[in-house]
């Protein structure tokens, strides 16, 4: 059978129903996929140094034998270890807190690891990573015998990213079967001047050098390898860059926009009614979203702010804007809590104005419902505040001028151009509190003009962050305690929600039972995201109105509502999350001025330095910018909204000039051919519009 690039991978030799259904699993499907599902590391022959030449204070990577292996527990924690035996001798290695390996990792096998030799009773590595090498197949790769790579070069093996059932030796042997096969499908839709400018190699030549790589080290630091990613990295960057172009030209241009004047009726009433003084950072965000509401085009923004910042003030003095011109202004959250929250505050800080927001919210009463619509219809309610229930069809606005969507991140596009739709071209104007650093947002959000908040209102205390070990949970428990005792209340977040074979992570549910003993007579709510959405808020609300001392969960609360009487925060494992990650759920306190704590609690010694690092850091955008060099892409745009696409191959440490180049070749493109028609661009549009869901809407002819 002649491949293409969307044969199904199933009728690959050696692969089948079963497998092409673990393959889906992963999202591989097709031949193309399966081309696009390259290693996520390596390892090089030439880098395994033999046992008896691992010295201490090096880092080394070493193959050997598994002679023996076995679980000792401490009274800290329980370590698996494994004695491993090559030609040249044998060498312990140690898992602190990972006792589940005793489970998969056996005597007899072979048996890879990295990581830094240290003396404890003679010599020790405590593995970075490890990987079972299999006796047959794998042992012959690393003596050259597959012919993927020998001789003086020694031998790199490819690690592709696997699952259940699906080893990443299986995935590598299908694919070194079927490469050349796999190669004569690529077409390459780039075109040659394109190609040349941004210095790449051609599509087959990238895959090429990413499923067979040699010479690892004596090419690039980084390999062979890298040639191939930079080449998937512009390919991703360009087509974004035309989606975002494209996408900012509708928004901006496609239809005109409401055209505002500042009447400085509302806006400076509310200026002279806040019992606070506005930000630098607020004023000039203000400025901002004035001088688009008042410009002939329409508005498309984004606010982006660390939690606490006052990004919903500025949402209101834009609602106000709208208003004062007889227009309506909705804002829609992403939880009934967090609308709850919003309308309480624009309520408060609208009483002097006269002004009350009207709240439509799903768990409403029909007949509350139908009130509320009834003056969202007539225009009796100007500010309105709500969740999906604003975009249902049942919901009519009398005259929508401004959109404003909350943690917009939590969106899809399509629930976003639902509520946009609801009035004639509104401006709209997004709110982010997920700091993210400039070069990643001007790629992500080109569609969109940003207005930054970094400065934070005055009267906030800094949060106190430490990091502790699970020697020290017993003096936490106490204060934790004494802060209950106090009036205060406290968050315990976890990774998981339940305890599994494969980990041995402290999970939310059985630890809520067990705290609900250890920190008696403090009360102890549990929420996850099992729970149903009714069940959650109701355990949140408790939190809220005080009934609860100590709310016990996962990520669920890392966008939550504002309690300014939570002024602990307990976080279990945290190396388990990333640093941004860490530092929303850290802005869950200090809303008061009450002094407020971050604990985080871990005995994973690898990463103490990491965790120190983020607890002497405050500022969400530095925090944002090590984040993004520690971890990558995957943590930062893993929250990019549905309709687009995580960036799998882009490194935005080593790839600012694709990323310059690629923003400059899409302006140059859709300048002179803005739907992508021609011959030589409809290639482009037809691979966007399988990557993109919006594709096919913004690169409609006419």
């Amino acid at each position: 059978m002649k491949l293409t690039a969307e044969t199904p991978v199933q009728f690959l030799k050696g692969v089948g129903p079963r497998r092409a259904e673990q393959f889906a699993r992963m999202g591989v499907r097709t031949v193309e996929d399966l081309l696009y599902h390259v290693p996520h590391r390596y390892i090089d022959a030439t880098t395994v140094t033999p046992i008896a030449r691992a010295t201490v204070g090096k880092e080394v990577t070493v193959v050997g034998t598994v002679v023996s292996k076995g679980v000792l527990p401490t009274r800290r924690l329980r370590i698996f270890r494994a004695i491993l035996k090559d030609a040249s001798g044998v060498i312990e290695c140690a898992w602190p807190g990972q006792a589940f390996l005793d489970r998969t990792i056996h005597v007899g096998q072979r048996l890879l690891v990295t990581g830094q030799v240290k003396h404890y009773h003679g010599r020790q590595i405590v593995p970075k990573e490890q990987i079972v090498l299999d006796e047959a197949a794998e042992v012959a790769e690393w003596q050259g015998g597959s012919g993927t790579a020998g001789g003086e070069e020694g031998v790199v093996l490819p690690v592709y990213p696997a699952t259940e059932g699906l080893s990443h030796r299986m995935i590598r042997k299908v694919i070194r079967e079927h490469l050349d096969a796999m190669l004569g499908t690529v077409e390459d839709v780039l075109p040659v001047e394109l190609r040349r400018a941004a210095g790449v190699v051609t599509l087959r030549e990238a895959f090429e050098r990413l499923h067979r790589p040699q010479g690892m080290i004596a090419d690039h630091e980084r390999g062979a390898w890298e040639a191939g990613r930079r080449r998937l990295a512009f390919d991703e960057l360009l087509d974004l860059q035309l989606v975002v172009a494209r996408a900012r030209h509708l928004a901006k241009h496609a239809r005109r926009g409401m055209r505002f004047e500042n009447r400085r009726e509302l806006t400076t009433a509310l200026k002279e009614a806040l019992p606070f003084t506005l930000t630098a950072g607020q004023k000039r965000a203000i400025r901002e979203v004035t001088d688009d509401m008042t410009s002939p085009t329409r508005m498309h923004r984004l606010l982006m702010g660390d939690v606490g910042s006052g990004k919903t003030v500025v949402a209101l003095f834009a609602m106000l804007l709208a208003a004062e011109n007889g227009a309506q202004a909705a804002l829609m959250a992403p939880t009934e809590l967090l609308a709850e929250q919003h309308a309480a505050t624009l309520t408060e800080l609208l009483k002097p104005l006269g002004i009350t927001p009207e709240l439509l919210l799903g768990r409403m009463t029909p007949a509350e419902k139908e009130a509320a619509r009834e003056r969202i219809r007539t225009g009796g309610a100007r500010l309105v505040v709500g969740t999906h229930a604003l975009i249902q069809e049942t919901t009519e606005f009398h005259r929508l001028g401004l959109v404003v969507i909350d943690e917009q991140h939590r969106f899809g596009v399509e629930q976003r151009a639902a509520l946009m739709a609801k009035g004639e071209a509104p401006d709209v104007l997004l709110l982010s509190a997920t700091p993210i650093p400039r070069t990643l947002a001007l790629t992500l959000y080109g569609d969109l003009d940003i207005s930054v908040l970094r400065d934070k209102p005055a009267g906030r205390s800094p949060i106190k962050t430490g990091v502790r070990s699970s020697a020290h949970r017993a003096q936490i428990y106490g204060f934790l305690r004494d802060q209950c005792a106090a009036g205060r209340q406290a968050y315990i977040v976890y990774p998981v929600i339940d305890e599994s074979e494969q980990t041995d992570l402290k999970a939310a549910t059985r630890m809520a039972a067990e705290l609900a003993k250890s920190l008696a007579p403090a009360t102890v709510g549990l929420v996850h995201g099992r729970m149903k959405a009714a069940e959650r808020d109701a355990v949140m609300r408790k939190f809220r109105d005080g009934a609860l001392d100590v709310l016990v969960a996962t990520t669920v609360i890392e966008v939550g509502i504002d309690i300014p009487n939570a002024t602990v925060m307990v976080i279990e494992h945290p190396e388990r999350f990333g640093l941004a990650q860490l530092h929303q759920l850290r802005g869950r306190v200090g809303r008061g001025a009450a002094e407020s704590h971050c604990i985080l609690l871990s005995d994973a010694h690898g990463a103490r330095a990491r965790l120190q690092r983020f607890a002497r850091t405050a500022d969400g955008f530095k925090i944002a910018e090590l984040d993004l060099k520690e971890r990558g892409m995957g943590e930062l745009t893993g929250a990019r909204q549905s309709g687009g696409v995580t960036l799998r191959f882009v490194d935005f440490e080593r790839d600012e000039d694709l990323i310059r180049v690629a923003r400059a070749d899409a302006r140059a493109i859709l300048e002179g051919d803005p739907a992508l028609t021609a011959s030589a661009h409809r290639p482009i549009r037809q691979r966007i519009e399988r990557r993109y869901e919006r594709g096919v809407e913004l690169f409609r002819v006419g």
